[in-house]
This record gives C-alpha cells, structure tokens and sequence, in this order.
C-alpha cells in the first residue's frame, strides 16, 4: 500500500496495490497488520455507507466527544471529499485538503479525529462507504458550514449544492463548538 502525504500532516491519501487483469482488478482494502506497519489505526468500529445523487453535498461533520477517525472509499461513482482541520491547538488550524476518490480505484482517503469531513457527489450518483474509530454519538455531532468564507473551500460545484438543513444550519468554524476550545 502506498501512502501519500497531503497538505494537511495526518490526513493520508492511501492508495492499495491494484491487480489488474482482462476480467476486472482485486485490491486488499484493509489489512490490519500493514496498518499497523504504516502507524495507521487498526481498530474500527462502525462501517458506513452512504448512497447520494448527484450534486449532494454532505458535511462538514465531525464530533466534539468521542472524535471518529475516518477511512473513506468511493465504492461507486465519483466525490470530492474534504477534510479539514478543527483544532483550535493545530498550527494547520482551519486549513482543508481534498481528493477526488471514484469507485475506478481503490484509493482512500484517512482522516484522523480532530477533523470535519464533507464531500460532494459529481457523478450521477456516488456510494461513499467509511470505516470509523469510533461509534457515532448524534449528541457530540456538529457541523461546520460547508460554505464559511474563511475556509474558502473551493468546491468544484457545476450546480448549487443539495444540502440537509443540518448541514445549512451550520456554524462558521470560528463561531462552532471546537476540540479544544
């Protein structure tokens, strides 16, 4: 499994190793021993999955309590997907990163606790399936506004997006209930 750096320090694109041949592609998704070889959590907890049309975007979420590391896969279709940093203690405070993960290749993307993760779909539709380090907690959720000027977040949107009123009713990150505020 190859790991690549962002520009976030901790938040990984990992790209496992394809085998390809005239009937399709295999791909080891997750293998606890190389995890641990690389540093990388080796305990989840709760897979995810989520099915969403085109245009949808989802996020920022994160948890105050019980934050959740996330290792995230396009199992079909095409996402932009974001994390970005909510530690107010981080010197990467408030800066984001983003890759765009399709169902073509098994590249993930790990986001480790103490980050908000949101992506759009810009595909028809896109399955987006995540393991996390932790259980969901709905009383520890919050939601950082997908559109906060001061992250800037460059969203490749060809259409407005398609939001949950959580999602619209988020707070700008530097009004938001934030680790370690």
């Amino acid at each position: 499994m190859e790991l690549i750096a962002t520009n976030l320090p901790g938040v990984l694109r990992l790209r496992p190793r394809m085998f390809s041949d005239d009937r399709g592609w295999f791909a080891e998704i997750w293998n606890e021993m190389r995890f641990q070889e690389h540093g990388l959590p080796s305990r989840f907890v709760q897979d995810n999955q989520s099915r969403s049309k085109q245009h949808v975007l989802r996020g920022l979420h994160f948890q105050l309590q019980h934050p959740q590391g996330k290792l995230v896969r396009a199992v079909a279709g095409r996402i932009f997907d974001v994390a970005v940093d909510v530690r107010r203690s981080s010197a990467h405070f408030g800066q984001w990163t983003s890759v765009e993960l399709n169902a073509d290749t098994p590249e993930m993307l790990w986001i480790p606790p103490g980050f908000a993760h949101g992506f759009l779909v810009l595909s028809q539709s896109a399955d987006v399936l995540y393991k996390t380090t932790d259980y969901y907690s709905p009383a520890s959720e919050r939601t950082v506004l997908w559109n906060d000027p001061a992250l800037a977040i460059a969203w490749p949107l060809s259409a407005p997006p398609i939001i949950s009123a959580k999602d619209a009713a988020g707070s700008p990150l530097h009004h938001a209930d934030l680790p370690g505020a």
